[in-house]
């Protein structure tokens, strides 16, 4: 089964047939929507629906894939990403290897600016590729500071989530911050299928993580556009927040992590205390 195949089974399988107006007693076998339901609800062929799904028919056109993104309940962010997987399937690429990610020296310098507040440069499969030392110190004081700088030894955001203890008791609800980075892992894989870097980082992390491969395996998409976080940090206790990703203009596949709390707040204090410690 193609990753579109795999999208749609796994969106389907959510899908409540009484919300629909569907029998939900007798012969169901499987949870969510038939094959023949959905394609009944979204006007296309069982028959074709089934061939889309099991990767026997490809360049589903826009409208059709339109249609079972509405009765599907997808949002505009999963609805481009159904657009994109799509286009794969019709026209497979080969995995390419890029050169290794580098940070720019505008970019470098506005990561040094923001001495006040955490933040991360990101690569396009979450791989951090700088931190300024407020950013180290709230987010992996147990690594070395220098490891972004090589290529082969960098932390990675999500495999840091699933496999890092540290980071993982860092975070008052790590599951909920794995998941969302897990999604937006699979937006990245939906908009690069080519990527050689972030399809051995798929592999590696379903090999040796069960509740990555789960997660993986329910096909959320989405960025992790802004969010808001709990943390209870080893020095100074709990703090909550902000989670904000800005692009990078001028480099496309670079983001920018920025953890931010309200002027005044108990949070911002903790904040200033840990950086204090940092420069002191």
């Amino acid at each position: 089964m193609t990753a579109l195949g795999e999208f749609l089974a796994a969106r389907r399988a959510r899908l409540e047939p009484g919300a629909f107006g569907l029998p939900t007693t007798g012969a169901r076998r499987v949870p969510g929507l038939r094959r023949e339901e959905l394609a009944g609800l979204a006007g296309v062929s069982p028959s074709y629906y089934t061939r889309l799904e099991q990767g026997h028919s490809r360049g589903a056109s826009p409208a059709v894939l339109d249609a079972l993104a509405r009765v599907l309940a997808l949002d505009e962010g999963e609805r481009a990403h159904l657009h994109r997987i799509a286009a794969t399937a019709a026209r497979p690429v080969p995995l390419r290897s890029a050169p290794p990610e580098r940070v720019d020296s505008r970019t470098a310098d506005l990561l040094a600016a923001m001495s006040d507040v955490p933040a991360l440069v990101l690569g396009r499969s979450g791989d951090v590729l700088a931190w300024n030392p407020l950013g180290h110190a709230l987010l992996a004081a147990h690594l070395d500071p220098l490891s972004p700088a090589c290529p082969r030894h960098r932390p990675n955001l999500v495999a840091m989530a699933v496999l890092d203890p540290h980071v993982r008791a860092l975070y008052a609800d790590p599951v909920a911050r794995t998941r969302d980075l897990v999604a937006a892992l699979r937006l990245a894989a939906g908009s690069r299928p080519d990527d050689a870097r972030l399809s051995a980082l798929v592999g590696d992390l379903s090999v040796r993580s069960d509740e990555f491969a789960r997660l993986w395996a329910d096909h959320q998409a989405h960025p992790c556009v802004q969010e808001r976080s709990t943390l209870r940090h080893p020095l100074v206790g709990e703090l909550t927040l902000d989670h904000q990703v800005l692009d990078v203009g001028r480099s496309p596949d670079r983001t920018v992590l920025v953890l931010t709390a309200p002027p005044g707040s108990p949070d911002q204090d903790a904040l200033g205390l840990l950086a204090r410690q940092v420069s002191g």
